[in-house]
């Protein structure tokens, strides 16, 4: 597994990272392919959070966890990641061998429900660059805005996150 590490107000000893890379090479077990994992430890408010981000064949492993210590928060995250992982291996596994899920076949994950999309919505998505989205996006009450950013015409999203602040999701190409 690779792991990019970032500190934020956070110092990145090499302990720190011999642990994290340790820690996070359990999950590795779970997947024949190699995975990469961006990793964000940041300090705030005498609290310790840390961010993983790993891209998984098209979908998207992540998981944020805070404590009063630095390793207690990686081994939460670490938790709630194998939970993700255990929770959908059967789909996640499909994918990576390319097998379309098939009907007939029972999903062994535990408690895995049934995916059920209830409403289908159609707008027009107009160029606006990501601070008129905001706007867009508090004006209409909703916690995300799908818009095509003015700047280079890409299909973005911004969304309102858990503290309060935004967060701009972009295509890589």
């Amino acid at each position: 597994m690779q792991i990019t590490l970032r500190g934020k107000n956070v110092d990145v000893t090499p302990a720190l990272r011999d642990y994290a890379e340790k820690k996070f090479g359990k999950i590795e077990k779970y997947f024949d392919v190699p995975l990469h994992a961006q990793v964000t430890l940041k300090a705030e408010n005498g609290r310790y959070i840390v961010e993983v981000t790993a891209p998984l064949d098209g979908m998207l492993l992540r998981g944020e966890k805070a404590s009063g210590d630095i390793y207690s928060s990686i081994d939460l995250v670490i938790e709630t990641l194998e939970k993700q992982i255990e929770r959908y291996k059967t789909k996640i596994a499909r994918r990576l061998r390319g097998r379309p899920p098939s009907g007939s076949e029972k999903d062994l994950a535990s408690g895995d429900e049934e995916i059920r999309i209830v409403r289908v919505k159609k707008f027009d998505i107009k160029p606006m660059n990501p601070e008129e989205a905001v706007l867009q996006m508090n004006l209409v009450g909703h916690s995300f805005f799908v818009f095509t950013n003015a700047e280079h015409g890409k299909v973005c999203v911004v969304y309102r996150r858990q503290d309060g602040d935004y967060g701009l999701i972009e295509p890589d190409h």
